[in-house]
């Protein structure tokens, strides 16, 4: 299996992405969701991004579809969403699978990396949040329930 490094996805707007970008950054990937319990998590991953983004972390989301129906939107739906409502500043990519027989690449090679709960491969719900180290090394994963303001400490470790 290729590196974090060797992924690619679409952006919000369709757009070819090369994670080649995030060498020496520390990313905090995670999969949204617009009408999700956990949706407005949106508030304190901003704030994470506004913090720290100068010292080199990269929050970005995925829109996913896969629980509940809770992204019904197209990308730019969910863009606009995100940014009117929670004023996110960091990049929504392409609305993908997190699990299943069309997973996109991406949360393939995160799962594959780190297991969830249980040593569980399968991503269980939305804001599951996975933090990658500046040397493209998955470092940790999250479950929904955990709070992006509580990852503060551990991303100032990584930023270091």
């Amino acid at each position: 299996m290729s590196g974090f490094y060797d992924l690619t996805c679409k952006d919000g707007k369709g757009e070819d992405f090369s994670f080649e970008n995030f060498k020496g950054k520390v990313v905090l990937i995670f999969n949204s969701a617009s009408k999700c319990g956990f949706t407005k998590q949106l508030d304190g991953l901003e704030e994470l991004n506004k913090k720290y983004k100068d010292q080199g972390l990269v929050v970005v989301g995925f829109p996913c579809n896969q629980f509940a129906g809770q992204e019904p939107g197209t990308n730019e739906d969910i863009v606009t969403f995100c940014k009117l409502t929670y004023g996110v500043s960091f990049p929504m990519m392409d609305k993908i699978d997190v699990n299943g027989d069309n997973e996109s690449p991406v949360y393939k090679y995160l799962k594959s990396q780190k297991s969830g709960l249980l040593g569980l491969k399968r991503i269980k719900w939305n804001f599951e949040k996975f933090i990658i180290n500046k040397e493209g090394k998955v470092v940790n994963r999250y479950a929904s329930t955990t709070s992006p303001e509580s990852l503060e400490k551990e991303i100032e470790t990584l930023l270091k």
